[in-house]
Order: C-alpha cells, then sequence, then structure tokens
C-alpha cells in the first residue's frame, strides 16, 4: 500500500489490498480523490490452513478518472451554463433509487407508499434515508424471526452452502452458547464435507454422518443438516433430498443462494429452493458483488425469512444477521447526493459507490 500520496496522472492505475470494502473506500477517497473509479475487485484467501480462520482480503484496482481530471475549468457560456463541460441535469429520488441498484418491483413499491408524493418536497438525503426506512419496515415486519432448532442447509453446487453452515455454527456457539449437532447426508450424488468435521470438532460440535440421530441430544440444543447440493436445471433430480426432508420432517429449510450469481441464473436457484420447501435465505459472496440493490427483491417477495448475509469466505465471522438494515446501508446509503455526479456509472464502479 502506498504510504505517501501517489501522483494524480489521469488515467493512472493504483493496486490496494486491503481487509474490507470500507477501508478501500476510505484509502481511494484520501489517496486519490473523488475522480477516482474503481475498476476491478478480486477476493484474495489466506494462505494454507489459515483460510480456515482468516477472511480473505481484497484487491481493488482503481484509476483516476482521465475525463474527470482532465475536464476544463467551468466558465459561463452565452446561455449562462457552464461552457467546457456537460452540465448533469436535476437528479430525482427515482434517479438515486434506480442508481442504488434497485429494481422496477421494488421502486413500484417505494412510489406507492404514503411518503412517496411528499418527498418530493424533501432534500434528496432525506428522502433516500425514508426511502430506506421503508423498505427495512416492509420487509422486517413479516417476520418473528424465530430461533432455528432443527432445520436442513440446502443449495446448489458452488454457492457456499457447507461454508455458511460453518459461519452459523459459529455465530450459533459463540454469540448465544448453543450446543447441538450436524448430521451430513448423501443420496445418489457425493457431498464433500470439506472443513465441516475439523471446524466442527474446533467448536465442541459433533458431526455425524447419516444414519444418525436426527433430533437434538440436549434439551433446547440444535440439529443442522448439510445435504447435497440440488439441482436447478432438473427438478427430477431432487427426488431423494425432497424425500429426505419429508420423510425427517425437517420443517426448517435453509436456502442458500450466491448473490454473485447474474439474474437469471439467481432466479433459477431460487425457484428450486422454494420449490424444495424452503423456508428461510442466506446470500453468500457478497464481498463479490459490488451493487446489493437487487437483493431486495429476494427479501421484499416475502416467501422466505432472511437468515443472515455472508460477507467473506472465512468461516467464522463476516456473518451479518441484521439484513435488512446492512441493505439499506450498503444501497440506499450509498447513492450519491452530490452535485456533478454523474447519474449512472458506464465503465467500472466509481470510488463513490463502494460501501
Amino acid at each position: 500500500m502506498p504510504t505517501s500520496a501517489p501522483p494524480t496522472a489521469p488515467g493512472t492505475r493504483f493496486k490496494f489490498v486491503v481487509a474490507s470494502a470500507e477501508e478501500a473506500a476510505s484509502l481511494i477517497r484520501e489517496r486519490l480523490g473523488p475522480d477516482a473509479r474503481v475498476l476491478s475487485v478480486r477476493s484474495l484467501p489466506a494462505p494454507g490452513v489459515q483460510r480456515l480462520w482468516s477472511a480473505p482480503r481484497l484487491e481493488v484496482i482503481a484509476q483516476i478518472d482521465p475525463e474527470a481530471s482532465e475536464a476544463p475549468a467551468a466558465m459561463p457560456g452565452p446561455s449562462g451554463h457552464a461552457a467546457g463541460r456537460k452540465v448533469p441535469r436535476e437528479r430525482t429520488l427515482r434517479d438515486l433509487l434506480r442508481r442504488s441498484g434497485l429494481s422496477e418491483v421494488a421502486l413500484g413499491r417505494l412510489q406507492a407508499a404514503p411518503f412517496w408524493a411528499e418527498s418530493a418536497s424533501w432534500p434528496l438525503h432525506r428522502a433516500l434515508a425514508e426511502a430506506g426506512e421503508h423498505l427495512r419496515r416492509d420487509a422486517e415486519q413479516r417476520w418473528r424471526r424465530t430461533p432455528l432448532t432443527r432445520a436442513a442447509f440446502l443449495g446448489g453446487p458452488g454457492v457456499g452452502r457447507t461454508t455458511a453452515l460453518c459461519k452459523w455454527l459459529g455465530t450459533e456457539v459463540f454469540r448465544r452458547s448453543r450446543l447441538g449437532h450436524v448430521v451430513t447426508v448423501e443420496f445418489d450424488r457425493p457431498n464433500p464435507t470439506g472443513p465441516l468435521p475439523v471446524f466442527g470438532e474446533a467448536l465442541g460440535v459433533p458431526v455425524a454422518r447419516y444414519p444418525a440421530a436426527t433430533e437434538a441430544a440436549v434439551p433446547g440444543g440444535f440439529v443442522y443438516f448439510d445435504l447435497p447440493s440440488f439441482s436447478v436445471g432438473e427438478p427430477s433430480e431432487n427426488t431423494a433430498l425432497a424425500g429426505f426432508l419429508d420423510r425427517e420432517r425437517i420443517a426448517q429449510r435453509v436456502l442458500v443462494l450466491n448473490a454473485a450469481y447474474d439474474h437469471a441464473a439467481l432466479r433459477a436457484a431460487y425457484s428450486a429452493g422454494r420449490s424444495l420447501g424452503a423456508t428461510h435465505l442466506v446470500f453468500t459472496h457478497l464481498d463479490e458483488v459490488p451493487h446489493w440493490g437487487r437483493l431486495w427483491d429476494y427479501l421484499l417477495d416475502g416467501a422466505l425469512e432472511p437468515l443472515f448475509l455472508a460477507t467473506g469466505a472465512s468461516l467464522t465471522g463476516d456473518c451479518k444477521e441484521d439484513v435488512y438494515r446492512e441493505l439499506v446501508g450498503r444501497t440506499l446509503a450509498g447513492a450519491s447526493v452530490e452535485p456533478g455526479v454523474p447519474d449512472e456509472v458506464d465503465e467500472g464502479i466509481a470510488a463513490s459507490d463502494l460501501p
């Protein structure tokens, strides 16, 4: 990382390795200024066995925007407008919400809310804050937040299902001092357990392979099931999995989705999870997602109760349970209301868009 302010030649690129997106945003604004643009963000896992306990770091490549840096000073033209640079159009609340990544579905919900018409006369920062609070209240009031007791973790290939289970185990043991055990299950396809047995041993949580006891071994304890990945495109391939869930009367079913997937893949996995009776929802790989606004669609749908957001690959930590406040902070709070900032970013991500 640079220790002094780097040269600010237009187009110059810089690479930073940081612990979080927040650190990256602060560093870029401090060292490169408001005209910097983020070109890429890549997760760097810890080496060797350290990846079991250490959160990955982020490699961020940023560039000083040539157009912004080379733009001549604005001079009044004949019509009174600034000459030499494009004058941005006046922003509206809808513009800012679209820029934050909200879909037309989420925008439609907001426009139907009582505050919307009145917000036209408010400062934009106040209107954004009210929009965020409305979304949070609308989604949060649907659930009573009942604790998990006997739940299966479901997901397609590559979503980080077992890692999500490990994160939840760490939360249960460290934050809530709960006891219980985990059952891993295989059907007609293998179910690699990865670091789960070693991690469970470190936590004092027994991990057994099915057939094993599927009821809690201690009063008030939990039983979690690590199942094979389901098929997204071929529902007929999920017959054994669905039969096990019903036969064991597992009512709580946690759907794990990779938030970095494109819209079509995310929707298909969501639909497959719903068909298997999912009751709760976890999003993973959020450290790889620059804009979180599209996640609101799945939360406002109201069908699945959000459990947590996974913001890193480590087995402990990076687990955000206050899902709605986290989303408000990462979407609406990040929409710039400063004059002169473009409404859309066509190449890369503006530094002001970092969480």
